[in-house]
């Protein structure tokens, strides 16, 4: 369906449309799981969370008001805006103590679009969108040269570095990409068939590269340029839109993230393309890491100009003070940001992920409304709505490295992202909700997931999209991956794909608000369960 912008009085939509607390209904259920600080009965607070209320918020956020909540633009403010009057009016604190708005955690991204690229070793010359491409920022914005190492596949683990006695301070270094395999095919470093984070998120051999300080890591994709190319395909039609991103500044350099040809690849190592995989099979036979073969080219030189300006943009958060335990938070998250005007047309983003915004909407006014009642939690609760999801978990990036409470008092991260509707899958039967990752890290958190869904919700927990080997890694593709990261148990909330994502008719209408009331109750009761038990739940697993 077609969309066309209007004006319909902006400000008086969003800023008068804050909801005041609702009255508690009465209940007779029992109280949270392992809580010796109250007898409380969450369903009475669960139960302000109501499909009425989801739906008034919704209507507002995703609305042709908010023109889809661009990062940065206009709709993206007025959205902030909006969550933030809902926590004020809540009574919900802000906890951000610097800055004008307490409930603004503001940071600058970078918003550019590509000029001249291109790599030079000695009289050869590759192109970029053909021999390479640039993920995010790059620090060369003229002609530079640049001193070339090889670094077997980029990683670094105590068992097993390709970085062992290498600088590569301010180089620029070659790796492979996916990871090393043994003789047997079983990958080296989990020794099973299982492959690990450092073939399954591109963005960690970029940060490994960064932290050794490097200026730029270069991941030989493919085996032969045509493999490059089909690989990389889905770059090339974004060289001549504008991106968003952190950008690289002195004060917090990233290395540049290029991916290139095997044939890029082999002039930078002065070897032949077919000649790339024989390092992997030395890994193979020696079972470790192994010094490189290769004799490197010296004359090597980069241009990979961008046209930039400053984005300004801001998570919002709101906060709920815990009791006897009040050090120790919880974090419910979901991005608010979508993907604003493209050819005219408001991708308004009402699953995505206005559901789970108005979500954790009502879960913080739910345990707002328990504090106000003597029945607060004893942790605190974090309330997170982050901005830039859609341009690479950038609000949750910037919140896990800018922590307004410290990390390692961070006991879980509860992620909602698009509830409320079905997909395929589940046609006719939308009492059901994807769980990822619940036991990645923590088997206590997973077993709390499990019984607040048998004691008070009652879904089909779905868990096809847990499977490692699920080549939809929805496991990395939301905020929670943030947090996980950094070792704390996530818990990521999916109703799954649908014809409208990420298209234009993504609309409001076509919520089903008392699925997504049934999926925000059961996040409560999770919530209500870690924010009140006694211990903190233990981080004792590490499944990829």
């Amino acid at each position: 369906m077609k969309k066309h912008l209007y004006t319909l009085g902006l400000a008086a939509a969003f800023l008068s449309a804050c909801s005041s607390s609702q009255t508690p209904s009465a209940s007779t259920a029992g109280g949270a799981a392992n809580s010796s600080s109250t007898a409380a009965n969450p369903t009475q607070y669960a139960n302000t969370i109501t499909a009425a209320d989801l739906e008034k918020h919704l209507r507002i956020l995703a609305s042709d008001s908010l023109e889809g909540r661009e990062t940065g633009e206009r709709g993206q403010k007025m959205a902030a805006e909006y969550i933030a009057n809902h926590f004020k009016a809540n009574g919900i604190a802000g906890p951000v103590k610097t800055g004008s708005n307490p409930y603004y955690q503001p940071f600058d991204l970078e918003k550019s679009s590509w000029g001249e690229g291109y790599v030079t070793v000695g009289s050869k010359r590759f192109t970029m969108g053909k021999d390479f491409f640039v993920l995010g920022a790059s620090p060369y914005q003229n002609e530079e040269a640049v001193q070339v190492v090889f670094a077997g596949y980029g990683i670094d683990e105590p068992a097993y570095s390709d970085y062992t006695n290498l600088d590569v301070t301010g180089k620029a270094v070659v790796v492979l990409a996916g990871e090393p395999k043994k003789a047997d095919g079983n990958y080296l470093l989990s020794g099973t068939d299982k492959m690990s984070t450092w073939s399954q998120d591109a963005r960690t051999k970029a940060a490994a590269a960064t932290k050794k300080g490097a200026k730029s890591v270069l991941v030989v994709m493919g085996t032969t340029d045509a493999e490059f190319q089909q690989m990389t395909g889905r770059y090339a039609g974004m060289l001549s839109r504008p991106s968003i991103g952190f950008g690289t500044s002195a004060t917090q350099p990233r290395a540049a993230n290029i991916y290139i040809s095997p044939s890029m690849a082999a002039a930078l190592l002065n070897t032949k393309p077919e000649q790339l995989a024989t390092y992997g099979a030395s890994v193979a036979k020696a079972g470790k890491a192994v010094a490189s073969p290769y004799k490197v080219a010296t004359n090597v030189k980069i241009k990979t100009a961008r046209n930039r300006q400053p984005l300004p943009t801001e998570n919002v958060l709101g906060y709920v003070e815990g009791t006897d335990l009040k050090d120790q938070l919880i974090v419910i998250s979901a991005h608010y940001d979508h993907e604003g005007i493209k050819d005219g047309q408001i991708y308004n983003g009402a699953n995505d992920d206005g559901s789970g915004t108005v979500a954790v909407m009502e879960l913080a006014q739910a345990f707002s409304e328990a504090k106000k009642n003597g029945h607060g939690p004893r942790r605190s609760i974090l309330f997170l709505a982050v901005t830039a999801e859609e341009k690479g978990l950038l609000g949750s990036e910037y919140y896990t490295e800018n922590p307004v409470f410290p990390l390692a008092n961070t006991v879980a991260n509860l992620n909602i992202d698009m509830i409320g509707r079905s997909d395929k899958q589940h046609e006719g039967k939308p009492d059901y909700i994807y769980v990822i990752g619940s036991d990645k890290l923590s088997s206590e958190l997973h077993a709390i997931s499990e019984n607040a869904n048998k004691t008070y919700a009652n879904l089909d927990l779905d868990y096809t999209y847990n499977d490692p080997n699920d080549p939809n890694r929805f496991y990395y593709r939301s905020d929670h991956y943030n947090f996980a990261k950094h070792g704390i148990p996530i818990a990521f909330y999916f109703n799954g794909v649908h014809d409208d994502y990420h298209q234009p008719t993504d609309d409001v209408d076509k919520i089903n608000f008392p699925s997504a009331e049934k999926v925000t109750r059961l996040v409560f009761y999770t919530a209500w369960d870690l924010a009140n038990r006694q211990e903190r739940i233990k981080v004792d697993s590490n499944k990829k």
